[in-house]
């Protein structure tokens, strides 16, 4: 391999990791994201992740049933935090230096998220999956993931999804969706393509990260991304 990057944050959502189960955390679906992340690992990139919890709790859906926004958000990130544990656990067994850091104080099971501790790991080549959002309600796994891209210093932020980039329409329910291979900031917000929340995109504006869209079902994506190949979009 030869990456164009050298730090970068994946962001992996929940569904990512249900695989072919309706609700929960599906093994092989971990695995596979598991050995995408070693691949680049062992190339000696440095890797962070952010990982989602609508797997197990989607706080925005419970809220427009009834439930307290801020109860649903706290349990949203709650699930954040099992995902990361049972990942670090999953690439700890292939040989990779993990660690699950979380904006939520959860000492008896992970680290507190601390700038500099995080960053420390980082230059030790340890892997670092930030748990537990921002800490606080009201904001998206997304804009949590922009946010801790942006104080580590990645070059990039790459958000692994169902789809292979950024389409003008849903691909999965507009078969004449077209596919956009790079789209700016302002694009995103003006024509609300939702592949991020907007407040995400327009941090990621702030602080220029370039942002990579691409489907974590192709074998070595994540790879082929990270060498400038493969099927993806760039947000920049």
């Amino acid at each position: 391999m030869k990456p164009i990057y050298k730090r970068i944050l994946i962001k992996v959502s929940g569904e990512g990791l249900m695989g072919e189960k309706g609700y929960g955390i599906s093994a092989a679906a971990v695995e596979n994201v598991a050995l995408q992340i070693k691949q680049v690992y062992d190339a000696g990139v440095d890797v962070c992740v952010v990982v989602g919890g609508g797997n197990i709790f989607r706080g925005v859906n419970e809220a427009a049933k009834g439930i307290e926004r801020t109860v649903g958000d706290y349990i949203g990130m709650m699930a954040t935090v099992i995902n990361a544990v049972y990942m670090q656990n999953i690439m700890e067994k292939m040989g990779m230096d993990v660690r699950v850091v979380s904006g939520l104080e959860i000492p008896q099971v992970c680290e507190s998220y601390r700038y500099r501790r995080a960053r420390r790991h980082l230059e030790k080549k340890r892997i670092v999956i930030f748990a537990g959002g921002t800490g606080n309600p009201f904001f998206t796994t997304d804009t949590g993931a922009v946010l801790r891209a942006s104080e580590m210093g990645c070059d990039a932020l790459l958000k692994s999804t169902q789809v292979d980039g950024v389409y003008d329409d849903d691909p999965r329910k507009n078969p004449k969706a077209k596919k956009l291979k790079t789209v700016s900031y302002n694009e995103v917000i003006e024509k609300r393509l939702g592949v991020m929340d907007l407040t995400a995109i327009a941090m990621a504006r702030e602080t220029n990260l370039p942002i990579v869209v691409f489907s974590q079902h192709e074998k070595g994506a994540l790879a082929k991304v990270l060498e400038g190949k493969g099927n993806f979009s760039l947000i920049h």
